[in-house]
């Protein structure tokens, strides 16, 4: 995944997906056996040297590959049940900025953009201000449709993210693939789109 595909379609999605947890499986080895301060230095030292991201530390790896994760199982939700008028998505993975969001569609008609991210419950709330501040500036106000895609188990359990207009709250478990879009899009036949929790 040095190079990764960016634009994501129904007909890559899967491929792209199953290629990336290839990547993961040797992930871990290279902390084998350490403990403690050793263990530590390790994580946040030392370069990983394999998987997607090779360059980094591992504690930074797993940063950016939670946070593709997020991006890969949602955009495949999106796509599978056709959320959006969309049939391709351009996304950034790990902690590029080429395009000025994590995640673009367009049409000659509609546009979409939006961030994402996969945080701690303690950082959720600063890091969703910040993804919201983002989409609602000048450049991104003119999108039809503005996403903050994040992962599902970060957000307190009674949380409702608070309806603006134009501005969908994607949450993405990224061990079953399950999504939850709010306010639930409708479809583009006229009907409500397919309920909160496909996968």
């Amino acid at each position: 995944m040095q190079q990764p595909i960016r634009k994501l379609t129904l007909s890559n999605i899967d491929t792209i997906t199953a290629d990336f947890y290839r990547e993961l499986a040797d992930i871990g080895k290279s902390i084998k056996g350490k403990t403690g301060l050793p263990l530590l230095v390790a994580m946040k030292r030392e370069r990983l040297g394999h998987g997607p991201y090779p360059d980094v530390t591992l504690f930074e790896a797993a940063n950016r590959i939670m946070s593709d994760l997020v991006i890969l199982h949602g955009v495949a939700a999106l796509l599978k049940n056709k959320h959006f008028p969309f049939s391709e998505y351009t996304v950034e993975f790990g902690n590029e900025n080429r395009n000025g969001f994590d995640i673009r569609a367009s049409s000659k008609t509609e546009s979409l953009v939006g961030e994402a991210f996969n945080v701690a419950p303690s950082f959720f709330q600063g890091k969703k201000s910040t993804a919201l501040k983002k989409l609602r500036t000048d450049n991104a106000a003119q999108a039809t449709y503005r996403l903050v895609m994040f992962n599902s188990e970060a957000p307190p359990a009674e949380y409702v993210g608070r309806e603006e207009l134009g501005i969908y709250q994607v949450a993405v478990d990224v061990s079953s693939g399950c999504v939850s879009v709010q306010p639930i899009p409708h479809s583009f036949n006229g009907t409500l789109a397919t309920p909160v929790n496909e996968s």
